[in-house]
């Protein structure tokens, strides 16, 4: 797909949707625990988890400190806690052996590569957390890749119906200008969550089925449907 249609697609999202500015989430290693925190779990469990985790111990250095279980129970909200806990805990051990302490808004000074490079050295941290972090926390054009994303990108043809997660970060990430990664990384996911479902997607109420080869096959199969039914 050419950059025109991928301009064309941010166009018409925003006109559905709004345009939106980028503003700061969340300090970087803030980010980093809460993209944790929300792997395999709703939003409202995994901000129940962060905010207990904070309550419980007021600042990472105290996370860093407390033993796994102590951790697992601050965050047993958000599900799969004997997983994240240890990997929290791993997490925070290591970047305090690298850096000396568990600031990273080093990673602003870095370049976009070795931002991400750094990030995934980090157990647990794969694609797309590296980018919700520079993304959310740094402003920097990440464009991480969620379900949603990646099922409406198959659905428009930006990528293919093979193309896994991890692909589809390299492919979206060179395809979208970085002016427009953050609301193109917001409208898709709204879009995937209100329009472009995974189980019977709305075609006929979505902005992008001009552009869409999926949605004009859908809308002329079922067209074709109630002319010879």
């Amino acid at each position: 797909m050419s950059l025109l249609s991928i301009n064309e697609i941010t166009r018409l999202l925003a006109e559905e949707y709004g345009n939106l500015s980028w503003s700061q989430h969340r300090d970087p290693l803030s980010e980093l625990i809460m993209t944790i925190l929300s792997q395999n779990t709703s939003d409202h469990n995994s901000r129940r988890a962060f905010d207990r985790l904070i309550t419980t111990f007021g600042n990472w250095q105290a996370v860093a400190e407390a033993n796994v279980e102590e951790i697992a129970q601050a965050i047993r909200y958000g599900g799969l806690a004997q997983v994240k806990a240890p990997r929290i805990k791993k997490m925070l051990d290591q970047i305090s052996a690298q850096r000396g302490s568990l600031d990273l808004m080093f990673l602003q000074e870095l370049p976009l590569a070795e931002a991400k490079a750094w990030l995934q050295g980090l157990p647990g941290v794969g694609p797309k957390t590296a980018s919700c972090v520079l993304l959310f926390s740094l402003g920097k054009p990440a464009l991480p890749v969620d379900t949603h994303i990646h099922r409406v990108a198959k659905r428009l043809g930006v990528i293919d119906s093979r193309a896994s997660a991890e692909r589809a970060h390299e492919i979206l990430g060179a395809m979208v200008p970085a002016e427009d990664v953050y609301q193109f990384h917001i409208h898709m996911i709204e879009h995937g969550r209100r329009v472009c479902k995974a189980q019977r997607p709305h075609c006929h109420q979505c902005v992008l089925r001009q552009v869409c080869p999926t949605g004009q096959m859908l809308l002329g199969t079922t067209l074709e449907h109630k002319v010879t039914a």
